[in-house]
């Protein structure tokens, strides 16, 4: 992971805000940079590859319920994968944080860092929502 943290200013408008000492005292320095840096998490470094349970996965930082664990599927990247957030959930913007466009996904709440979303992915929705493990947490069915 890159060290500079660079956290957005178009997270203030969010549902839920917080000063920035406060996210830090809540969240890993790992959770944080990814979160509220935008930074990514290791491929093949997250416990929640092999996640396999009936259950959701929330927002590491605020809770909130992003994906349905019956639209998680193996892409091989690395990364959990996604095929559909539940409704409200999630938002996107682009960025060119890389010297082309890509399509960043972030908490409808919070405006946490989540991954990005492409579209390879399988049916119904031929979208990969492609997370980084640490911004989410499982919670079993």
């Amino acid at each position: 992971m890159a060290s500079a943290l660079m956290p957005s200013p178009a997270m203030a408008a969010f549902p839920l805000t917080l000063p920035d000492a406060e996210w830090r005292k809540r969240l890993s320095p790992q959770q944080y940079a990814v979160l509220r840096g935008k930074q990514t998490e290791y491929p093949y470094t997250s416990p929640l590859l092999k996640e396999h349970r009936k259950g959701v996965f929330a927002c590491a930082a605020d809770g909130l319920p992003l994906f349905d664990a019956a639209t998680k599927f193996d892409s091989g990247t690395g990364w959990p994968s996604f095929w559909r957030p539940l409704p409200n959930a999630v938002g996107t913007s682009t960025d060119h944080e890389l010297g082309y466009a890509r399509t960043e996904v972030h908490c409808a709440r919070c405006g946490g860092h989540l991954g990005h979303v492409f579209d390879d992915g399988p049916r119904p929705t031929g979208l990969r929502y492609c997370m980084n493990g640490v911004a989410l947490r499982f919670i079993p069915a």
